[in-house]
């Protein structure tokens, strides 16, 4: 049976990539920094193990993957979930702040363990939630798409990194556009996919072992279209 833990998996995308490992024979274990939404999702399926804690306090975070792998009996996939973001038009430091320490901090922390834990193991796959916003810079919520576009660097650099020690470390980007979550705020949303629609694809993204995958398929033309737009343009948007 495979192992795999899911950071921020308490609701939204988390919680149905979850939901679906277990049903595909995964044994699951799942976090977050909601206690009562965990333990629910425990009373509802007792096959999940699941560890509290908040990912932007990284000893905190390394001490209860190790904790949470133990308990599994091992490690073959961490998905990074895990995830905040705010419109911030005034630039407040303070949400800038508490974006960058989860999105950056928190990321980087989990995803060095993972790949270090996998490298010593000699096989593994490190998934995560990024976005189609790090892409390009958004002055609504500028910490949000820089910390994104950061995160989709870090992997690639994880993915040349495995390549260059020749081993089966497995390195999936997954680029959801808008999805039916509390992370999905502001007007004008559009092709927005349900969590149910979205799980099933990222978990078969993950089956798959895909490099970068957008979800759902759409948004990777208008990635294309936003790579394309000239600067003197974008910066009027």
């Amino acid at each position: 049976m495979k192992k795999a833990i899911i950071l921020g998996a308490s609701s939204g995308i988390g919680k149905g990539v979850a939901q679906l490992l277990v049903i595909n024979k995964y044994k699951v274990g799942i976090t977050g920094r909601r206690t009562d939404l965990l333990e629910k999702i425990k009373q509802e399926n007792p096959d999940f193990i699941i560890k509290s804690f908040d990912v932007s306090d990284t000893k905190s975070t390394i001490d209860n993957l190790e904790e949470l792998t133990a308990e599994l009996g091992g490690l073959d996939l961490l998905i990074i979930s895990s995830g905040t973001g705010d419109l911030n038009e005034n630039l407040n430091f303070d949400t800038e702040k508490r974006t960058i320490d989860t999105n950056a901090i928190g990321f980087t922390n989990a995803a060095c363990w993972a790949f270090n834990f996998f490298r010593k193991q000699k096989y593994g796959h490190i998934a995560a939630i990024t976005s189609v916003a790090g892409l390009r810079g958004n002055r609504q919520a500028p910490s949000y798409n820089a910390t994104k576009a950061y995160q989709i660097n870090y992997l690639e650099a994880l993915r040349q990194k495995a390549k260059h020690l020749k081993m089966p470390i497995i390195i999936t980007d997954i680029r959801p556009g808008f999805v039916k979550t509390d992370m999905a705020k502001g007007d004008g949303q559009f092709w927005t996919a349900t969590v149910d629609k979205a799980s099933k694809q990222i978990y078969k993204a993950i089956k798959a072992k895909k490099q970068v995958v957008y979800i759902t398929g759409r948004w990777q033309l208008l990635g294309i279209i936003l790579k394309l737009i000239p600067r003197f343009v974008y910066n009027k948007l």
